[in-house]
């Protein structure tokens, strides 16, 4: 049965066996949408006979161990020295262990991460059967494809679906079999079947709505159609009408996956309705009641207290990470809380953290745009969140594996200059929860190292070259990472890192092609060999992995939740959703008329 199949669909379409994960990042106001292709869109009918080789033989091997024997046998094939050879059944279809480059994809822009450059990059994917189990959706469209296996949920319209696609067999056979005299009473049969689905099909939508002993109309239709396939008919019909359905069937497909995961892109990026709620009431009440300032202010510049540092324009997010860590402080008399945010969500942070006391702590809200700076020229200053990108790479077992990049961007680098009179800062980024006591990092001896980063050794600099250019680092270097960062402002100002970095930034921008991602390679390039290790400090991943282990999770000094799925998002992943919830005052006023968690 599948030998015509074979010659129907694979002379003129085929089936391709690899191809390529082509992705586009607009600009942050754009409104595309990344493309995934496994072929070109376009179909061209008019190939050269070796295509039209190439396409069967593919078919034959996606289809191996289903033929008959004496098909693959008499088929003869191409191996990988130009030599035709006869293919046998027990020939098993070999994969490509060549390890792809890795591929560094801008992470689009979510409510944490500000200002987003653009990735374009084309990598050549050869499928594997861990590709086929997903892993080449994932390279594509990252923590979607993780979250729609979370919450697939079973077809309420499978039976209409089956229906359609027997509707779909007959009408290609009905033409040829109505020609011939002598199959009279089979078309008469094939005529009657297809008025009767075509009838229920008219009035049903899901399979709730098909009326009683619908199997036995199914059950008559696939008899009718197993004997049109007996019959010798001339096959033009059947083969335009057979690629017809496979080629709609795959643009559906297509169609819907891109459909679910535009959708899901947009939640991502959207401040859901409770957050934005609870910011607008937020400077609505400050201005009607105008709050008395806390006597604190001289904490705000004494070196000799644990001063930490939050970028941040999520209230809600930013306080999270205050009350986590001031809980598991046994002095926090000693904490000092910088919350540095926009002018949209100044009053709102402001009015949040008068109202609401964190133990001993000090907090000092800052609005990024009024900030006093020598170095600026008068520009207008606008803040900048850490920005996120999505690396994929193959590991040493030939597995594909992404992970979510947070770093360092373009506000960080004036931390010198904001605070001028700190000597050393802890840097929390706003999606991280503190499980342990934080005051022994003030003890770290990070000998000529600036910046204490959690790092990963699966991503060095040298794997990079393509992107970081011409300049001089060490190939050896390991990626790191933003979220908690012990941050050595006398070591920065010696070395004048800010200005590294701004003249790598204008560098690298001069480069043909290399507009995409500028903060991140600048950022590693600024830190190379200035890294201090942090080890077992940080569990990352609860942003994008479900594979998580909950013992991990609970013995971790720090989570951090990067990739999409945040915490705060309906999209989040549930089983991790609780270890940040449980700082939450759900008896908070405003949390309660704005139905945050309620």
């Amino acid at each position: 049965m599948l030998v015509p199949l074979v010659f129907l669909l694979g002379l003129h379409n085929g089936f391709h066996s690899s191809g390529y994960i082509y992705e586009q990042r607009g600009s942050p106001s754009s409104k595309g949408l990344e493309s995934f292709d496994r072929h070109d869109s376009s179909r061209n009918h008019n190939r050269t006979e070796g295509d039209q080789s190439k396409h069967v033989e593919e078919l034959i091997t996606k289809f191996e161990p289903t033929l008959p024997k004496d098909v693959l046998k008499n088929y003869p094939r191409e191996d990988k020295n130009g030599t035709i050879n006869r293919v046998s059944s027990d020939d098993k279809h070999k994969g490509f262990n060549v390890p792809p480059p890795i591929v560094v994809r801008q992470s689009p822009l979510t409510s944490s991460n500000a200002i987003a450059g653009h990735m374009n990059q084309v990598t050549p994917v050869k499928t594997t059967p861990a590709d086929e189990s997903g892993k080449s959706c994932e390279l594509t469209f990252g923590s979607y494809c993780l979250w729609q296996k979370q919450h697939k949920e079973v077809m309420k319209d499978a039976m209409i679906k089956k229906l359609k696609d027997q509707l779909f067999v007959a009408r290609a056979y009905y033409p040829s079999i109505a020609k011939l005299p002598a199959q009279d009473k089979l078309s008469r049969e094939m005529k009657q079947n297809i008025q009767d689905l075509e009838h229920v099909l008219s009035e049903s939508t899901t399979d709730a709505d098909l009326p009683p002993l619908i199997e036995n109309k199914s059950q008559k239709m696939e008899i009718t159609i197993t004997k049109a396939k007996t019959v010798p008919v001339d096959c033009n019909n059947v083969d335009k009408k057979l690629r017809q359905i496979y080629d709609l069937t795959e643009d559906e497909a297509n169609f819907h996956m891109k459909q679910s995961a535009y959708l899901y892109k947009l939640n991502v990026q959207t401040t859901p309705k409770s957050l934005h709620c609870l910011a607008l009431k937020l400077t609505v009440e400050y201005f009607k009641s105008s709050p008395e300032e806390r006597a604190d202010k001289e904490k705000f510049t004494d070196s000799s207290l644990h001063h930490y540092v939050i970028f941040s324009t999520n209230v809600l997010a930013a306080s999270i990470v205050i009350n986590s860590t001031s809980i598991h402080s046994q002095e926090s008399w000693k904490q000092v809380f910088h919350v540095v945010t926009d002018g949209q969500n100044y009053y709102a942070m402001k009015l949040w953290f008068l109202r609401n006391k964190y133990k001993d702590a000090a907090i000092e809200v800052l609005n990024f745009e009024h900030l006093d700076l020598d170095n600026q020229n008068g520009d207008p200053l606008q803040l900048s969140l850490p920005e996120e990108f999505r690396v994929s790479f193959r590991t040493a077992d030939n597995q594909i594996r992404t992970e979510y990049f947070s770093i360092f961007s373009h506000s960080h680098y004036l931390l010198p200059d904001i605070f001028s009179n700190l000597k050393k800062v802890v840097v929390l980024d706003d999606d991280v929860v503190i499980q342990q006591d934080l005051s022994s990092l003030w003890n770290q001896d990070m000998g000529e190292k600036v910046n204490g980063a959690v790092q990963f050794c699966s991503v060095r600099l040298g794997q990079l070259k393509s992107y970081l250019g011409k300049n001089d680092y060490n190939q050896d270097s390991c990626a790191w990472m933003s979220g908690l960062n012990i941050i050595d402002l006398v070591k920065w100002r010696e070395l004048s890192l800010t200005q590294t970095y701004q003249r790598l930034i204008k560098e690298l921008s001069a480069q043909e092609g290399s507009t995409n991602s500028i903060a991140w390679r600048a950022s590693l390039l600024t830190f190379d060999n200035k890294i201090y290790p942090l080890k077992d400090w940080v569990l990352s991943g609860l942003g994008h992995d479900y594979a998580i282990d909950a013992n991990s999770i609970k013995t971790a000094p720090v989570l951090h939740y990067n990739g999409k799925m945040k915490p705060w998002l309906d999209l989040g992943i549930p089983n991790y959703k609780s270890y940040w919830k449980v700082f939450i005052n759900k008896e908070n006023q405003f949390l309660s008329e704005c139905n945050v968690y309620s």
